[in-house]
């Protein structure tokens, strides 16, 4: 089991910057990568980034390349997102994740994700 608590998400206007952490405890050494996807009201769970765990690696969803960054540090069992640049339709709750099957490519779909965090809510405004 690995539990994910993300922190607190906010409000914030367009074109501003947001940080959000997901601190992982339980049986981190299992994560082979760790994700982050969002939810907007009506919508499909959608992919956002996630970064390899335990190797080096990280991909991106095109709707925030460029604009978005995540980062681990092991030593905590903490990943971020960094999110700059925001647009309105990036309002949504984010949920963090955690894939323990490896290895291979990083998994994009929500279905290769084996633990979420409670999510948290990411308003953007004009």
């Amino acid at each position: 089991q690995v539990h994910l608590v993300e922190s607190e998400g906010g409000l914030v206007q367009a074109g501003g910057s947001l940080r959000l952490s997901c601190a992982a405890s339980g049986n981190t050494f299992s994560a082979y990568a760790m994700g982050w996807f969002r939810q907007a009201p009506g919508s499909e769970r959608e992919f956002v980034a996630a970064i390899r765990w335990n190797r080096v690696g990280a991909y991106y969803s095109d709707s925030v390349k460029g604009r978005f960054t995540v980062s681990k540090d092991q030593a905590k069992n903490t990943v971020y997102l960094q999110m700059n640049s925001l647009k309105p339709e990036d309002t949504a709750v984010y949920y963090c994740a955690a894939a323990t099957t490896g290895p291979g490519n990083i998994p994009l779909s929500a279905f290769k994700y084996d633990f979420y965090g409670q999510g948290t809510q990411v308003t953007v405004s004009l």
